[in-house]
């Protein structure tokens, strides 16, 4: 693979209750582990950036897509839900549900657009096999 880009970051600190920090700084927060899990909330965690980080890649690679068959889109979106539980191994695993809303357009075509977006979106391809995502595609 030829790389194009990377991204470098750096966690310090007590992992889900420390803080990360990338090379260039555009990104420098701290973490907290979120209330559901035990935690005081209240602050980013390694799910919500990997749900920020996902919904955006989908949505530019949905947008590549259509451009590819000359379709014009107009106020879609892409919500990423990040969900982690355990795996029944001893370990921890995700999962995500990525809604599309893609309005204006026919069912079909939108379900189809989705489904050509996971085949080249690069978090897709990262999580397949691996990650169960789920794509919840609407139109109205």
């Amino acid at each position: 693979m030829e790389i194009l880009y990377t991204a470098s970051a750096l966690s310090t600190g007590d992992g889900r209750n420390g803080h990360v920090r990338t090379s260039d700084a555009t990104l420098d927060v701290d973490l907290a582990v979120p209330k559901e899990m035990g935690g005081p909330g209240g602050g980013l965690n390694p799910e919500a950036l990997f749900a920020a980080g996902y919904a955006a890649c989908f949505h530019s690679a949905l947008r590549g897509v259509a451009r590819s068959q000359s379709l014009a889109l107009a106020d879609d979106s892409v919500t990423a839900e990040v969900s982690l539980g355990p795996d029944g191994q001893g370990g921890y695993g995700l999962a995500v549900v990525l809604r599309v809303e893609l309005p204006g357009l026919a069912q079909e075509q939108a379900d189809a657009l989705a489904e050509a977006a996971h085949q080249v979106c690069p978090y897709s391809n990262a999580t397949r096999g691996n990650v169960d995502v789920e794509l919840d595609v609407t139109v109205d």
